[in-house]
């Protein structure tokens, strides 16, 4: 299948004085184009545990590379695929575009963990069932 595309408009919150997105908008961008294919495929943010335990995605390398200014205005095409999957981990890769003018590239790994309460997130490895989930969306953008 590849990659799953959305599409954002830029609001005026997402610029800095001179209409130009600011770079931190790319961040909130990614996170929030990874939570659609997450849902695609029936995959929880945060997935309650029957031992009252949460699992979630907590966030370990995040990166954004810049090519062209971006504008208050604008629709944004967010390409988000999963570009690997390892024990405990998916690596995710963002390409972004206006009109088909490539604007941004981005990566984010996210790892498997179990949220303990007054402790630190544990990483585990993720479930078969969510990597099988997952392999229509492996590529890289």
């Amino acid at each position: 299948m590849g990659p799953l595309t959305t599409r954002r408009r830029v609001e005026f919150r997402d610029t800095d004085a001179a209409g130009i997105v600011h770079f931190s908008a790319f961040f909130f961008w990614m996170e929030s184009a990874e939570h659609e294919l997450l849902r695609a495929v029936g995959i929880p943010v945060v997935e309650p545990c029957p031992d009252g335990v949460d699992a979630s995605w907590p966030r370990v390398s995040v990166s954004c590379d810049y090519v062209s200014a971006v504008r208050f205005g604008d629709e944004i095409d967010i390409a988000v695929a999963v570009a690997a999957v390892g024990r405990s981990s998916v690596t995710y890769s963002f390409a972004f575009s206006v009109a088909g003018r490539e604007v941004a590239r981005g990566r984010v790994v996210a790892v498997r963990c179990l949220m303990h309460s007054g402790r630190k997130p544990e990483a585990v490895a993720i479930p078969d069932d969510i990597v099988s989930r997952l392999g229509p969306y492996r590529a890289v953008v």
